[in-house]
């Protein structure tokens, strides 16, 4: 008899995960997908009432999740988060300041870089310590973008932190990848969030996204979620260092 092989399993039963950025839009998505296959889920964000109404709209649902008020530019209270390893961590906290590159104000540079770069290398650090100390693998996870692999008018400083955060991300798969520890990106397109809405009432925005996405509609935050999934668990147990594209067919080109 043919000995036939088996899908490995989604199923999070038992695993922790930290979401940041997780009180509303992507992250908040990503959450909901890591308690929807059975992880416990520490939502961590900024935004302390957003974010404890997300997490008891979760347990409503009959999910297991708990809230963290978290600035993810704090490298201390994030290597203190992360102390108690993680079986998944998902970065999702983000900023986008957008304007022609010659009019880029220093400030806005440096908002972005230390949320989108430092923030996601130093929660990235802090997860991966805890996780060898303990002797444990594990899965990270970050919400990049597909401008971390084309470029974008008006987006350089954006562009820029995203490029940073794959770089970074196949540098650490390597580092890491002996320990068991997996390091992977996901790169959405255009996601329809109350934050992208004012890019959706451009008409020349919209019209340059509709151009270049290859699909006949912009992202929605369940497009992200199964990915999410598959990436937490098992049935990605030989992916690492590498970006799964979510983006409509933008970077076929």
């Amino acid at each position: 008899m043919t000995d036939l092989p088996r899908t490995p399993s989604f199923d999070l039963g038992g695993k922790r995960a930290l979401v940041t950025g997780a009180s509303s839009g992507i992250g908040l998505g990503c959450a909901v997908a890591l308690a929807e296959a059975g992880a416990h889920v520490v939502c961590a964000a900024r935004r302390a009432d957003v974010l404890q109404e997300a997490v008891n709209a979760m347990q409503a649902e009959g999910w297991s999740a708990e809230a963290l008020s978290l600035d993810q530019t704090d490298v201390t209270a994030v290597a203190a988060a992360c102390e108690d390893p993680f079986d998944v961590v998902l970065n999702s906290a983000g900023l986008a300041r957008h304007s022609a590159a010659t009019q880029t104000a220093p400030d806005d540079y440096d908002a972005v870089m230390n949320i989108n770069v430092r923030g996601a290398y130093f929660l990235s650090t802090h997860a991966a310590k805890a996780m060898m100390a303990a002797g444990k693998p594990g899965s990270i996870i970050h919400i990049s973008s597909q401008m971390g692999h084309v470029g974008g008018v008006d987006r350089a400083v954006y562009c820029a932190s995203k490029h940073a955060v794959e770089g970074m991300v196949k540098s650490m798969a390597i580092e890491w990848g002996k320990a068991g520890i997996r390091i992977n990106t996901i790169c959405p397109t255009f996601i329809r969030t109350p934050l992208t809405e004012p890019t959706f009432n451009d008409p020349d925005r919209l019209a340059w996204i509709m151009d270049k996405i290859k699909l006949p509609r912009v992202g929605e935050v369940s497009d992200i979620m199964g990915a999410v999934q598959f990436l937490a668990s098992d049935a990605s147990a030989m992916v690492t260092g590498t970006a799964m594209m979510i983006d409509g067919g933008w970077t076929a080109d």
